[in-house]
């Protein structure tokens, strides 16, 4: 499976709640929705756990390190050059 983007690569987290249209298990963090950020690594191809948590059948999808400016995310919280790194799946991620 060939990764979409490169370390380096700047992204948006895609602004979808799809728990809205029923239940659902995501493993992307809500309050990263809609917020871009940059891939900083590849980290390979596994099973869908959105699915598998339902026991459906998965797809295999590209798994990334995403690195985002904390102060961007929490503000009360976060200073710079604070960061904060999350494993988002592929298709939770479009070019920024």
């Amino acid at each position: 499976m060939t990764p979409r983007f490169a370390a380096g690569t700047r992204v948006l987290v895609k602004n979808d709640w799809p728990e809205e249209r029923g239940p659902c298990h995501i493993r992307t963090p809500h309050y990263l929705r809609g917020r871009s950020g940059q891939v900083e690594r590849v980290l390979g191809a596994y099973r869908n756990p959105e699915d598998l948590a339902f026991a459906r059948p998965a797809e295999e999808r590209v798994l990334y390190h995403v690195l985002f400016d904390q102060p961007g995310i929490f503000p009360a919280d976060g200073h710079a050059p604070d960061k904060l790194l999350v494993e988002i799946f592929e298709h939770w991620l479009e070019a920024a």
